[in-house]
C-alpha cells in the first residue's frame, strides 16, 4: 500500500520556496522558517503571493512532488509536474472509453452511485446522532429521496440521464443541508450552493475544501498514470480536470462536506473569521484558512477500513486508491469500477 506522505502548504505572503539539497526551504525576508525533505511530501501547495525557484520546481518534479499555486483565497491557477507517469496504453484506453458511450456511462454511474449513496449517509448519520433536531423529518424524507434516486441510477443506460438524476439528487441533498448545521447559525447557513465568489460563510468553507480535495484526486490519477482532463461524467472542457471532478463527486460527502460541518458545529471556525469583498464574495482570514488546513491534514491521516478492499486505509489514501481502482477497470482487470461508499 502506497505511503501516505505530508502535503506543505505555504500560505505566508511573500514566502519564496528553493531548493535546499534533497529538501524545499521555505524563506520569508530571507529568514529561513522551515525545511522539509522532499521524501516526505507528496505535493506542495502555495498561496497567494508565494514563489519557487527554478530549482525547487526541479526537484520536486523529479520527486514526483505536485507543485500547485492557488490565489490567497483558494481559486486554483496552476501546476506544475514532472513527467507523466503510467503506461501510455492506460491512456490511450482511456481516451477511447470517453468516446464510447457504454463505458462513459459505466464509469459515470459508479461514481454518482458513490456520490449519492454517500450524500445519503452524511443524512442518516447526522439523524443518528440527534434523531429529534429540528429539521429531523426533513432530513429523514430527504434520505429516503436520495435512496431511490440510489435505484434509479442504478438502472440508467445513458450518460444524460445520468447527469439527469445527479442534479435532482444534488437539489435533494442541498435543500436540507442547512438542517445539518446545528451550531452558529447567525453565521453560518445555508440557502443554496453559490461560488465563484461564495457569497456566504458556508459557501466560502465548502469551496475551499473542494479545492484541495479536487488537487488531491488529481494528483492521485496523474499518479497511477491516468488523465485527470478527461472525464466521464465531466466531460471535456479546456482548463478543467474533468476525471479528477468525477472522483471529487463520490468523495466530497466524506472528505470535504463532513469535514466543513465539523468545524462549524463544533465552533473551530468562527464568523469573525471571515470578511465580504467589495464584490460580494466572502473570503477567510489567515487564520481561519490555516485552521482549516490543519484540520484537512488531521483527517486524512484518520483511517478507516476501505469498502472494497477490506484494508484499514487513511483517509488521504482514498482518492489515490480510487484512482488506481478506475485505472485498474479501464485496463481490464476489474470487472466494474467500485465506487468508495462510506459507512
Amino acid at each position: 500500500m502506497k505511503q501516505l506522505l505530508n502535503t506543505l502548504y505555504v500560505t505566508t505572503q511573500g514566502a519564496y520556496l528553493a531548493k535546499d539539497g534533497e529538501a524545499i526551504a521555505v524563506r520569508v525576508e530571507q529568514e529561513l522558517k522551515l525545511r522539509v525533505p522532499i521524501h516526505t511530501l507528496s505535493s506542495v501547495v502555495c498561496f497567494g503571493q508565494v514563489s519557487c525557484s527554478p530549482f525547487a520546481m526541479n526537484l520536486c518534479a523529479e520527486s514526483g512532488v505536485g507543485l500547485a499555486f492557488l490565489t490567497e483565497h483558494g481559486q486554483f491557477l496552476a501546476r506544475v509536474e514532472g513527467p507523466v507517469s503510467g503506461n501510455v496504453l492506460l491512456r490511450r484506453a482511456q481516451y477511447r472509453w470517453a468516446d464510447l458511450p457504454d463505458q462513459s456511462a459505466a464509469v459515470a454511474r459508479a461514481v454518482t452511485l458513490g456520490k449519492v449513496a454517500n450524500c445519503r449517509t452524511v443524512l442518516q448519520r447526522a439523524l443518528r446522532e440527534k434523531p429529534d433536531a429540528d429539521g429531523a423529518e426533513e432530513l429523514g424524507k430527504a434520505a429516503d429521496r436520495l435512496g431511490h434516486l440510489v435505484d434509479t441510477i442504478a438502472r440508467a443506460s445513458e450518460v444524460d440521464a445520468i447527469r439527469g438524476h445527479e442534479g435532482d439528487a444534488a437539489r435533494v441533498y442541498f435543500g436540507v443541508f442547512d438542517h445539518l448545521i446545528t451550531a452558529s447559525k447567525e453565521d453560518f447557513f445555508f440557502r443554496g450552493r453559490n461560488r465563484r465568489p461564495p457569497l456566504d460563510n458556508m459557501n466560502a468553507l465548502l469551496s475551499f475544501v473542494y479545492t484541495l480535495l479536487t488537487h488531491d484526486v488529481t494528483a492521485a490519477l496523474e499518479g497511477v498514470g491516468l488523465d485527470p482532463a478527461v472525464g466521464f461524467l465531466h466531460r471535456d472542457r479546456p482548463g478543467r480536470p474533468g476525471l479528477g471532478l468525477d472522483l471529487v463527486e463520490e468523495l466530497r460527502p466524506v472528505l470535504a462536506d463532513r469535514l466543513v460541518l465539523s468545524l462549524v458545529n463544533r465552533r473551530q471556525v468562527q464568523g469573525s473569521g471571515f470578511r465580504r469583498t467589495e464584490s460580494g464574495g466572502v473570503v477567510m482570514d489567515d487564520a481561519t484558512r490555516k485552521e482549516v488546513l490543519v484540520a484537512y491534514q488531521k483527517r486524512k491521516q484518520e483511517e478507516m477500513v476501505h469498502p472494497f478492499l477490506q484494508e484499514r486505509v487513511a483517509y488521504g489514501l482514498v482518492p489515490h486508491v480510487q484512482a488506481l481502482l478506475l485505472a485498474r477497470y479501464i485496463r481490464g482487470d476489474l470487472d466494474g469500477y467500485p465506487s468508495f461508499l462510506w459507512r
